[in-house]
């Protein structure tokens, strides 16, 4: 069998010269097109249900107030993945705006795909970026410059249904270990009929199975690189991480666990078929909104740790805008409106407080009327938004930022390919020695090209 080969984003020099002569003066800081020159945005974006959201309430609102309308593509999180990645780098201009994260964004920005939000940020009073909280705000800039804007903010933590552990009398540990957790899964799976004892991404994908896998690797003490870039896939910390989270699973994990992402444990959770998720904070709304078959149920817990103080990852879903759309004035008050203070009190008021996509802006958890809503999980999500630490996410130094990746253009193709290997893994197709054996090499043709530099 072939070795899949990786491939690694560059700048198309062409490309990158046509981004840079875009220099019409009609927005902000030498922005162009937009004002008044467009009645129409492209957006793309992941299917996540805080952007289902958003794609109801555009038109009754933000259309309806400004004349713009928005056509969405909504695409699952892989599939929208390869497609930004596809339109951004080559500048095609599909679409003028697109959800990308905090681990896009510095690269994108430094291969002169996006344009810079700087200058409209700060012109539009409004919007008040400095109510952004500084983990975000910081994850969204590059060389000084803000290149995307937050629709909302995420880190880690276990969810449980509280009520099986009462009726079980288990309690939850206040900052649970993996062990803890494993023997919890153990204790609760069968619970009720059709109930597994946890849910736990199994999915190929670079942000699927390998970002909260990532975080089991790093609590417990392993890591993708050490400082001087050799790849540590194979060392025993590492190799230990895999081992447990393949077994969780396979043992008390969900049916189908290797084709089930974050919306498939989601929905999962919803509808009883876990005891315990560990996933993304932004999850908690969606468990917590009216009409969930689960809400006021459901206890939050720090990410579990071991060797490590915490655990949780940084993540945030934001607007980027493509360098090459013709729209930038127009995009500027999509976004604004998008990541502002009115688009959460709109969704507080419309859909529910416990859906507003939080986690983002400092003031929301000040609004009474959030917090009151939200009160089983805004202070864990606010705690573990605090506590994550790209920069220092595990024992040992790292030669690039980040908790659940490696923040390097690399890290798409990397992740993915040795995801999938651990995916077949927990579906029985492939041993975990020879996934951690592929694994390795993989991650040492990334690491040999680094240490070269």
């Amino acid at each position: 069998m072939t070795r899949p080969r990786l491939t690694r984003v560059r700048t198309a020099p062409a490309l990158l010269a046509l981004a840079l002569s875009l220099t019409a003066c009609t927005g902000p800081a030498g922005f162009g097109g937009g004002a008044g020159g467009t009645a129409s945005l492209r957006v793309l974006m992941v299917n996540n249900p805080q952007m289902v959201d958003l794609q109801k309430l555009t038109a009754a609102h933000f259309t309806h107030a400004t004349g713009i309308e928005v056509d969405f593509t909504v695409l699952p999180e892989n599939d929208v993945r390869d497609k930004i990645s596809q339109d951004f780098s080559a500048q095609a201009g599909q679409y003028d705006v697109a959800t990308i994260s905090n681990y896009e964004t510095p690269i994108y920005a430094r291969n002169g795909w996006l344009a810079p939000l700087t200058a409209y940020a700060t012109a539009d009073t409004g919007f008040d970026q400095r109510d952004v909280l500084p983990t975000v705000r910081q994850s969204l800039t590059a060389d000084g410059e803000i290149y995307a804007q937050p629709f909302y903010g995420e880190s880690s933590f276990l969810m449980y249904r509280k009520d099986v552990f009462a009726e079980r009398k288990l309690t939850m540990p206040a900052r649970p270990t993996w062990t803890q957790i494993a023997r919890l899964a153990a204790a609760v799976d069968g619970a009720r009929p059709g109930m597994k004892g946890i849910c736990l991404r199994g999915q190929p994908g670079w942000g699927q199975l390998a970002s909260p896998l990532t975080t089991v690797v790093n609590t417990m003490g392993g890591t993708w690189f050490d400082k001087d870039w050799t790849a540590r896939v194979d060392s025993p910390e590492f190799t230990r991480a895999v081992r447990f989270y393949v077994g969780l699973v396979r043992s008390h994990g969900e049916p189908g666990a290797a084709q089930a992402g974050y919306t498939e444990c989601l929905n999962t959770m919803e509808q009883g078929g876990a005891a315990m998720w560990y996933d993304a904070t932004s999850a908690a709304g969606s468990l917590e909104r009216e009409g969930s078959p689960v809400a006021g149920r459901i206890g939050y817990a720090p990410a579990p740790v071991e060797r490590t103080e915490s655990s949780g990852w940084l993540y945030t879903w934001a607007w980027g805008l493509q360098k090459e759309s013709r729209n930038h004035d127009a995009a500027w008050k999509f976004i604004s409106w998008a990541s502002g203070k009115g688009y959460e009190n709109l969704v507080g008021e419309q859909l529910g407080w416990s859906r507003v996509p939080a986690g983002k802006r400092a003031s929301t958890y000040t609004n009474p009327r959030y917090t009151a809503a939200a009160r089983p999980f805004a202070e864990a999500t606010r705690s573990a938004l605090t506590r994550a630490d790209p920069l220092d996410p595990g024992v040992q130094e790292r030669p690039a930022p980040g908790i659940q990746f490696v923040g390097i253009p690399e890290f798409t193709d990397l992740g993915t390919e040795v995801s999938r290997q651990i995916s077949a893994a927990i579906a029985g197709r492939v041993d975990i020695d020879r996934a951690i054996e592929r694994g390795q090499s993989l991650a040492a043709e990334v690491g040999a090209e680094y240490a070269k530099r």
